[in-house]
């Protein structure tokens, strides 16, 4: 009796020990955006709650940090030379975001979207904060190059985030390399991967995945396109399976399903979930819209995937099945309106929430019946959204690019509890965990904290 008890404590104990305490990847612990045991501050500002305020170098904060134990990881490219020597990219209006267009202008053919290609290198550099204090524990360059291209102009050369899971630091610049590192910044292996050449120069972002053994790299662009796994100690590849897809800046998303662990990964041609162990492709999928950006969320058998670029989507997928399972009843049900074009979308319980394009436009879906509970409702005082939504202590924290963030009840109404603004831009994600919320603008990374 003993030892059933043991187990069971152990049991329930362990996710909340290695998940729900740390923040150990991009999107949080389940993949969703919620953070369950979390219940940080609803309001604050500048002179309010924020417990420290840190400069990042290199300034295009667009990676959202991950967090482990005392430990925060964040990933950032500075010019070798100096950043006063970087030739700065034309500015942008924090507003951006109309109709799903990332700073409210069309990206066909570039448009003056993205940055030259540099001339001088960077440093591609991960970093290790102490979680209390925000002073850096140790800090890493992974790579100093020359750029092959630009970036689109409101994110940087380092838009990506790392994955860890305690052990283990998983961290990826794309074309400047795969890295494993320990906690304590000593670099384990590395990868050459090659060189992408993305849609426009729009840059690349996706990032990394850690499930485990395993680390997974999507790799879409303009060219020869590959889903690939290594072993997360030695970096040894396991598999590799070609793809045929446009630029996408998705990170995949990892689902553990009727014991088999399935990787599924949103594109515009299809949506494709492969075998973690082997690489085999098990389903596809299509329907998505151009220049996929928002990661895939999973709960109870079933996978809702959005995309919200030149045209709106949003399919619930059951999963179980094999083969094509477009137009197939694998549909439970799907939207044509108010999707994300860059954030991702929140699962918080039943419900699904997600902005329209980059638009200050909230939908809130009951994803067991497939209906809206509120559709596109203006969030007044954001002015443009890159950010992804997430959930903690029965609220939604939603961020703009304007450095505002409205805080709402987790409901099936919008009811605004917060309003809180903030000096620096943002556009990465927050992360969560515990009584903490942390904000990464572009030049500032913030802890916020009741005092």
């Amino acid at each position: 009796m003993r030892h059933l008890l043991a187990a069971a404590v152990l049991t329930f104990a362990t996710p909340v020990t290695f998940a729900e305490a740390n923040w150990p990847q991009w999107r949080g612990p389940d993949w969703t955006g919620e953070a369950k045991q979390a219940d940080p501050p609803v309001e604050w500002s500048e002179t309010k709650n924020v417990k420290w305020k840190v400069r990042i170098p290199g300034g295009h904060g667009n990676s959202t940090p991950v967090i482990w134990g005392d430990r925060i990881y964040v990933q950032t490219a500075v010019p070798a030379k100096g950043e006063a020597a970087a030739a700065a990219p034309t500015a942008q209006p924090a507003g951006g975001g109309g109709g799903g267009r990332p700073g409210g202008r069309r990206p066909g053919g570039g448009g003056g979207m993205s940055t030259p290609a540099p001339t001088e290198p960077y440093k591609f550099v991960i970093m290790a904060l102490d979680k209390s204090t925000g002073k850096t524990v140790w800090e890493k360059t992974a790579a100093e190059v020359v750029p092959h291209e630009g970036h689109h102009r409101d994110h940087g050369f380092a838009s990506f985030s790392p994955a860890t899971d305690g052990k283990r630091l998983i961290v990826l610049f794309g074309s400047r390399g795969l890295y494993g590192y320990d906690m304590d910044g000593n670099l384990k292996w590395s990868k050459d991967l090659g060189k992408q050449q993305t849609r426009n120069s729009f840059g690349e972002g996706t990032s990394p995945v850690l499930h485990k053994d395993t680390v997974i790299v999507n790799w879409d662009h303009e060219g020869a396109d590959f889903i690939a796994a290594f072993d997360a100690d030695t970096g040894a590849e396991k598999w590799r399976t070609p793809r045929d897809e446009a630029t996408t800046w998705v990170t995949p998303l990892v689902v553990e399903h009727a014991g088999q662990t399935q990787v599924i990964v949103s594109a515009t041609n299809k949506i494709r979930s492969y075998d973690l162990a082997t690489g085999k492709q098990i389903w596809e999928c299509g329907g998505m819209t151009a220049n996929v950006i928002p990661t895939p969320v999973h709960a109870d058998g079933v996978v809702y995937v959005t995309s919200g670029f030149r045209g709106s989507n949003l399919l619930a997928i059951k999963l179980g099945k094999t083969g094509d399972l477009t137009g197939t009843d694998a549909i439970l049900w799907s939207a044509k309106k108010g999707t994300p074009y860059v954030p991702s979308p929140l699962l918080s319980g039943n419900r699904l929430y997600f902005f329209q394009g980059n638009e200050a436009r909230l939908s809130c879906y009951d994803v067991k019946t497939g209906k809206p509970l509120y559709e596109a409702e203006r969030i007044e005082d954001l002015q443009g959204v890159y950010a992804s939504p997430v959930a903690a202590g029965g609220r939604v924290y939603l961020v703009g690019r304007n450095g505002v963030t409205v805080v709402i009840k987790d409901a099936d109404k919008v009811e605004v509890l917060a309003t809180n603004t903030l000096t620096d831009r943002i556009d990465a994600s927050p992360a969560v965990v515990g009584n903490e919320i942390f904000l990464r603008g572009k030049d500032h990374l913030y802890c916020i904290g009741a005092k």
